[in-house]
């Protein structure tokens, strides 16, 4: 039995929830009495409902996000039909803006909007006490990070030996992207950096090797930024047998010297960068408060690709307000000349409270209106014309971004990337209709049919190329364009490694 549960639905089991863990650190008197429970989308209601009620807590505190807020709506449903006894408190950014429009909402009994680390245990303390608070939505209080208890030691031993450790060096953004809720946040709040650098250093004691950090600009603080990586090269030079992992988000167009010093350093396989350009027009970039100086952009992309050892992995938005097929391609070209190893093609979603809702009148935005709440059309791209980049940017994840297929994109792309794959897309789907669950093997047996038939490629370099993909990344079927006499290698088993095995994959590439 515990009188509070913490509990959401995460994507994968490898995701483990930092919000939580803060709601449950900063709890104070009552954090012995909670107990932190997670799930993963997809399980049956029943089970999680299930499992819920055989902690029998007095209070039950849901994270919701755009991922999970169908199902989490189905769990509240349930539970107010067997058990109305339990008070439910909803937090996260899916409730924390509409709330009044939401079925969710109007299931719970609280809602607590914005900033819960405090405000939550305000709540509890109220309701455990039989106290009625004034409003079912209660607006969170932004405490001074100095007053937070860091959520750290709330990750279990296994969450260290199994899950992603999510950390933060700093909140908020200064930026105004009006697509991102931090958009809201009209700066970014760092955290005490000495203080910071000692919860790092347990994690990594406890054996934590890698780490990824939440913070929307790592690179906005130049100070704080090379000491973080201070902490991880000096770990790496006492012990390069034993290398960690970070990840940081990155702003783009600011890259200075001194932290282009300390990133050179790195060795491969230590390092990922997310770097978002979202767009390289800039009337979109000015429509939609996108403040990006693109050639200096350019500039650290380039450096970052041939002179440091890190893992780039950079993101465009397809609908933005007023971007058409042609300018997104443009971009979308310019880009791949870079070569990050991952070009992330996300389709806009209209975020509950984001302000690039304020274009919909005036580019016919029509977004989805379930959940994941994404772009349908808009006065530039139409309806059909947004599912084919839907499925460009499904079958880019798996045929380029996955890094299985090195000697084969280049085959594929030629001297016009995003008007070749487009044709392969469009091939694909007519041939298969399917954009998920197609087996890699499949896919090189369409990639051959593809390139030779359709992509004016020779036979023998596409069955090369393909062929060592294929051998290169662990395949051992015999292939049926294969040579039936070409020998097959013998899988070697190999040490596991701290690195995402896709960045492994573009490394060995």
């Amino acid at each position: 039995m515990t009188d509070i549960l913490l509990a959401t639905l995460n994507a994968r089991y490898s995701h483990a929830s930092l919000g939580l863990r803060y709601l449950r650190a900063n709890l104070g008197e009552f954090r012995d009495r909670s107990e932190i429970l997670e799930f993963v989308i997809g399980q049956k209601t029943e089970e999680i409902v299930e499992k819920i009620l055989a902690r029998r807590p007095r209070i039950l505190g849901l994270g919701v996000y755009i991922w999970n807020v169908e199902e989490t709506t189905r769990i509240v449903a349930q539970l107010k039909t067997v058990a109305p006894e339990i008070s439910i408190v909803l937090g996260g950014p899916e409730v924390s803006y509409e709330a009044t429009e939401q079925r969710i909402c109007a299931l719970a009994d609280y809602v607590v909007t914005g900033w819960g680390d405090v405000t939550f245990a305000w709540l509890v303390e109220r309701l455990l006490r039989g106290e009625t608070p004034p409003a079912r939505i209660i607006p969170g209080v932004q405490a001074e990070l100095k007053d937070l208890v860091l959520p750290y030691s709330e990750y279990t031993d296994e969450d260290v030996r199994q899950r992603h450790i999510y950390i933060e060096a700093s909140r908020g953004c200064p930026f105004n992207c009006e697509f991102c809720l931090s958009s809201l946040d009209k700066t970014a709040w760092p955290f005490e950096l000495g203080r910071f650098l000692g919860e790092l250093e347990i994690l990594y004691a406890r054996g934590v090797r890698r780490f990824k950090f939440v913070d929307r600009t790592f690179n906005l603080k130049v100070d704080a930024s090379l000491a973080i990586l201070d902490f991880f090269l000096t770990k790496i030079a006492a012990a390069p047998d034993d290398l960690p992992f970070a990840h940081f988000e990155l702003i783009p167009d600011h890259l200075p010297d001194r932290l282009k010093n300390a990133i050179e350093q790195f060795p491969q396989g230590t390092l990922q960068f997310e770097i978002g350009i979202q767009t390289f027009d800039p009337d979109v970039q000015t429509r939609i408060s996108r403040r990006q100086n693109d050639d200096k952009a350019v500039a650290n992309l380039r450096w970052l690709r041939e002179r440091s050892k890190a893992h780039l992995h950079v993101d465009l938005i397809a609908g933005l307000p007023g971007e058409s097929v042609e300018s997104f391609a443009r971009g979308f070209d310019r880009l791949v000349a870079l070569a990050p190893h991952e070009i992330q093609f996300g389709i806009l979603k209209r975020l509950r409270g984001a302000p690039i809702a304020r274009h919909t009148q005036a580019h016919d935005l029509r977004f989805n209106p379930d959940p994941p709440y994404n772009i349908l059309s808009t006065d530039a791209v139409d309806f059909a014309a947004m599912q084919r980049l839907s499925r460009f940017a499904r079958y880019w994840d798996i045929v380029a971004n996955s890094g299985r297929l090195p000697r084969t994109l280049p085959l594929l792309l030629g001297d016009s990337p995003f008007r070749r794959f487009l044709a392969f897309s469009d091939w694909l789907y007519a041939r298969t209709g399917q954009t998920h669950a197609i087996a890699h093997e499949r896919l090189i047996h369409a990639l051959q049919a593809y390139l030779v038939a359709e992509g004016g490629v020779d036979a023998e370099v596409a069955n090369r190329a393909l062929i060592a993909d294929y051998r290169g990344h662990g395949g051992r079927s015999r292939l049926a364009f294969e040579d039936a006499e070409a020998p097959r290698p013998v899988p070697v088993a190999g040490k596991k490694s701290t690195v995402p095995p896709r960045q492994t994959r573009h490394l060995a590439g």
